[in-house]
């Protein structure tokens, strides 16, 4: 996922007018765990990002949500894909917008495990999903209708939260979808309650993956905003996501999910902390 670059800014600085007024916020997946952990592109410390077994591993592990990529090939069918081209992550070359999925469904994706994968459809990554783990869908390039239809289809609805990065893309799912839960980042320039009402009246928001101001944590749960914190890094350790946790997030997104889970077990914290260290 990488840092996303928010278009909420984009309403602070006067260029987006609509409103979408006041509304009922969709419901989050219902998790077991207090606390959030979210596989940041599958477990892909061995695994491919964004494979199937990517997904099969986070789940083993225990964890909530699994987060992924959707782009779309040239003949209009949806995969998970991080980047814009397959270069790098499989054994080939050019934009996914530009290959067929029978050219897609050619190609290796890079594994340190010397193995063979494939680059997954969408719609083999709901199945895999389905009653067992939650999807965080990072919507980089995708019809919504047809996204929509497929996890409709795949009886996922309640099991999805859709990330948002461009404006298009949030009017299409407020309107085609108004049941599902949306996340973005919230502009970085927000410092007042008096702000933060502002951007969530003209644009609600289920969840984000920031803290524009740590003021207003108190005021971003009181409007039913869950935070979900980007903490997957190389170097992930407990200290930095018990740093995490005292801001009073939800749950953090992770590229190390085994030592994540394992830290919260042991020190009794898979419900977040208002169980007691030891």
């Amino acid at each position: 996922m990488n840092r996303k670059t928010s278009f909420f800014t984009l309403i602070l600085m006067g260029f987006i007018s609509i409103s979408f007024g006041q509304r009922t916020l969709a419901p989050l997946p219902k998790s077991k765990n207090g606390f959030i952990v979210i596989v940041h592109r599958g477990s892909h410390l061995v695994k491919p990002e964004n494979s199937i077994v990517s997904i099969e591993e986070a789940i083993e592990l225990g964890a909530d949500y699994v987060e992924i990529d959707l782009r779309t090939t040239r003949d209009g069918h949806l995969v998970l894909l991080h980047n814009e081209t397959v270069d790098g992550t499989t054994n080939g070359k050019g934009r996914i917008q530009d290959l067929n999925l029978d050219e897609v469904q050619k190609l290796s994706l890079n594994a340190r495990d010397g193995k063979k994968y494939r680059v997954p459809s969408f719609m083999e990554a709901l199945k895999t999903c389905k009653n067992r783990i939650h999807i965080y869908l990072d919507f980089k390039a995708a019809d919504v209708l047809k996204a929509y239809q497929e996890i409709q289809a795949a009886g996922m609805d309640k099991q999805v939260l859709v990330y948002i990065n461009k404006m298009e893309d949030y009017k299409s799912w407020r309107e085609l979808a108004p049941q599902m839960p949306l996340m973005s980042g919230l502009p970085k320039s927000i410092k007042t309650n008096e702000e933060l009402i502002a951007v969530l009246k003209k644009m609600p928001l289920e969840a984000t993956d920031n803290i524009p101001n740590a003021a207003l944590v108190a005021a971003m749960r009181e409007k039913g905003l869950s935070i979900f914190l980007d903490v997957q890094m190389a170097d992930e350790d407990p200290i930095k996501w018990k740093a995490a946790m005292e801001k009073g997030v939800q749950g953090v997104q992770t590229d190390h999910p085994a030592a994540l889970i394992q830290y919260l077990k042991t020190n009794d914290l898979r419900n977040g902390l208002k169980v007691s260290e030891r």
